[in-house]
């Protein structure tokens, strides 16, 4: 490992993450030569969440409708919105009659009706409520319209690169009161925003939810949800993502499994049936978890380096990774990943606990597959003026004497 300058960002620089992982995903090589599997949905990929690497694809760059798998663009723009603090879990949203006269699957919400936002976002993935999605849309946003303007510029911010949204629910344009406007994405772009969204608070406690998930608890109302993908309770490893269907867009799924760290998404569009949609999401989880293992780059819990502190009450401090990094490699393979400390030659005082001070960067063959933050494990605050004075005075006597000073 080699360290070098790395200049100082902030820790929540949404575009700066989104363009990390876009980039990463962007410009993973194909799968050249690839095995053919038998899928028979229109359109599929496979991907490795980690570092963003295609696995396995099939016209993953097509412009399809998407169906209700919308909902999975629906929740990334609602959950970065209760990150960055605009909105909280306990707003009580209220419907409007356009959100209360959505059509397909719903909560049934009923004009000037309140429910917690915590409570349509299950709504949304669990339930895949259209009326829920368009409150929520509206909530944040002012309307379903601007909402979709939302969803399509952080998509092509995440590196999507043929998605054009017009609505928060997924059903057809003509039917939402939007005739002649486009909905349309394809795989590869739901693989990149799905990754995405697994590095969001609450995201995958929301797509891996298989019910019941209960809301008007106590009511006549009270409602039950349950998750249509059933990959959820049969596959193993399983935590998301979204169903979707509409005759237009026919079976849509997109899928997360994770077994032994190795993390895959597998996103099909315009499967015949149900059968085959959720066949062709096994045959791909499947091959993926036969043919590649998950190794260690870097682990969270190890010392990476300890930097000098200016100023500080303690004159070094140890850096570690802010999560642990897995990297795919071919079952059997003696690849072994390659890790790149950024980092400045010091820190100032005060630093925090958990400061985001550079990055590793993780290769495998000499391409970049992965990033992470990097994090002071220990806060040091700005030392007093008597101790900064002492250990000056120590390092200058040091320097003087032939022997070391203790301090």
């Amino acid at each position: 490992m080699r360290c070098a300058f790395f200049r100082s960002r902030m820790r929540h620089a949404a575009v700066g993450l989104a363009a990390c992982l876009a980039a990463l995903l962007a410009f993973s090589p194909p799968a050249a030569g690839q095995e053919t599997l038998p899928i028979k949905s229109r359109s599929a990929i496979l991907i490795e969440a980690h570092s963003g690497r295609v696995l396995y694809e099939k016209n993953a760059h097509e412009p399809l409708p998407p169906a209700s798998v919308t909902k999975i663009f629906t929740l990334v723009v609602a959950l970065e919105a209760l990150r960055d603090g605009q909105v909280s879990l306990d707003d009580m949203v209220v419907v409007s009659r356009r959100a209360a006269g959505m059509g397909g699957t719903q909560v049934y919400l009923e004009v000037g009706e309140t429910m917690s936002l915590e409570d349509l976002l299950y709504a949304i993935a669990v339930e895949s409520a259209n009326d829920a999605a368009v409150a929520v849309a509206e909530h944040i946003a002012g309307s379903e319209e601007a909402f979709a303007a939302l969803m399509n510029e952080r998509s092509r911010a995440l590196g999507a690169r043929n998605t054009e949204l017009s609505n928060a629910s997924g059903l057809p344009p003509a039917d939402v009161g939007m005739p002649g406007r486009t909905h349309v994405t394809t795989a590869y772009d739901i693989a990149v925003v799905s990754r995405y969204g697994y590095t969001l608070p609450m995201f995958e406690q929301l797509v891996s939810t298989y019910g019941p998930y209960r809301v008007r608890e106590g009511t006549r109302d009270e409602r039950e949800f349950w998750n249509r993908n059933t990959l959820l309770r049969f596959y193993e490893g399983a935590n998301g993502i979204k169903t979707g269907y509409t005759r237009e867009a026919l079976y849509c799924l997109a899928a997360s499994a994770v077994r032994d760290n190795l993390h895959l998404i597998a996103v099909v569009l315009g499967a015949p049936s149900i059968q085959d949609r959720d066949e062709d999401i096994r045959t791909l989880l499947n091959w993926g978890f036969r043919q590649y293992e998950a190794r260690a780059a870097v682990d969270d819990a190890a010392v990476l380096a300890r930097l000098p502190v200016s100023k500080g009450e303690a004159a070094t401090v140890e850096i570690g990774a802010a999560r642990d990094v897995f990297v795919a490699v071919p079952r059997g393979s003696a690849a072994a990943p390659a890790v790149e400390l950024l980092l400045p030659a010091q820190l100032l005082a005060p630093v925090e606990a958990g400061q985001v001070v550079g990055e590793a960067v993780v290769q495998l063959n000499g391409q970049e597959v992965g990033r992470v933050d990097l994090v002071a494990r220990a806060a040091v605050p700005r030392g007093s003026t008597w101790r900064l004075l002492a250990r000056t005075a120590s390092r200058l006597l040091g320097s003087l004497l032939p022997w070391p000073v203790v301090h």
